[in-house]
């Protein structure tokens, strides 16, 4: 059996002060890094003492802090990967959220809607976004470990779980899966069938 657990990073200082986050590299709040510690001991008391363990991490440094408290009970070090960022907001990242909610595009209900065009310069496409999410996964997947931690952002969430279900990316043009700062979302691949199961979405028990 293949366990993948993945993490969104607990409270960081944008979320406090009311920031976009995006790519704005935030760190935690204290509140988040006693989180991320309560995240490495469920984790702990999860996996086994003796398995091997692979942990992977967005850059940011609210998700590479939560990687290295996890890292640290694990007894494994973080492989950091700019591609599990969360999406990039372009110019609104750092700006306060009502200055993103004016000029926000929403895209449309009908029509295409993974390429739209959000109205905020530099910002990603929900498509590319996606892209560089399943390139991060692709890798992960190829390994053969039985137990593997993945660290990213809540809008990454969707990407991970889509990926590891063999969802195509076109298929998420309406689909999500929210998890919430701090929460555990568990997938499993059984060794008979090799079927892939989202176990738990968005736990948030441990907090």
């Amino acid at each position: 059996m293949r366990t993948l657990y993945v993490i969104a990073h607990p409270e960081s200082t944008h979320h406090v002060d009311g920031l976009v986050g995006g790519w704005y590299d935030s760190p935690l709040t204290p509140t988040g890094l006693r989180a991320a510690a309560a995240i490495a001991e469920t984790l702990r008391t999860t996996i086994p003492e003796q398995a091997d363990v692979e942990l992977f991490s967005s850059d940011l440094q609210r998700a590479a802090q939560a990687a290295e408290v996890i890292g640290d009970i694990l007894h494994t070090t973080p492989i950091l990967d700019r591609r599990l960022r969360e999406k990039s907001y372009g110019e609104a990242e750092g700006k306060p959220q009502e200055w993103l909610r004016r000029r926000f595009v929403p895209p449309p209900a009908v029509g295409e809607r993974l390429a739209h065009d959000e109205g905020i310069a530099g910002a990603e496409t929900m498509a590319a976004f996606g892209a560089r999410v399943y390139a991060a996964m692709d890798v992960i997947m190829d390994s053969d470990c039985g137990h593997q931690v993945i660290v990213t952002h809540g809008g990454a969430i969707t990407f991970t779980v889509a990926a590891w279900t063999r969802l195509p990316l076109d298929a998420l043009a309406y689909a999500r899966f929210n998890a919430p700062s701090g929460s555990i979302t568990e997938l499993r691949e059984d060794d008979y069938f090799h079927n892939r199961q989202l176990v738990r979405l968005g736990d948030t028990r441990h907090l």
